[in-house]
């Protein structure tokens, strides 16, 4: 599984952390309902997650088409706007969770949060 959170939002860091835990929980109930036998073994391998950094909502949107071209399950987090950001600012983009050699070559080129 690997979270992407939105650069140029400059989150703190408590509300990056929580905007990638929304992405995890949404990516792990997706994968309940259409990915189930991915998720037994993304949990038999340790729950492994990442989290990375891409510089703009651009660079997600050209993420996400990457990452369901190549069959990878994907999620939105949109917050609130009761903190930080406006209502429906798009903060987060979750991907997983796959297998490392599927997921890898998405997302390898961004360094970590």
């Amino acid at each position: 599984m690997v979270l992407v959170l939105r650069g140029e939002l400059r989150l703190s860091a408590g509300k990056a952390a929580v905007q990638a835990a929304h992405a995890a929980v949404m990516l792990v109930t997706q994968a309940e309902e259409h990915h189930a036998p991915g998720l037994r073994a993304w949990f038999a391998q340790g729950q492994k997650k990442i989290a990375v950094v891409a510089p703009t909502l651009e660079d997600l949107t050209q993420l996400e088409r990457k990452a369901r071209a190549h069959g990878i399950p994907t999620v939105w987090v949109e917050d609130a706007g009761l903190t930080e950001v406006p209502p429906g600012t798009r903060t987060c983009l979750g991907l997983g969770p796959s297998a490392v050699g599927d997921i890898d070559p998405v997302t390898r080129h961004l360094p970590l949060l």
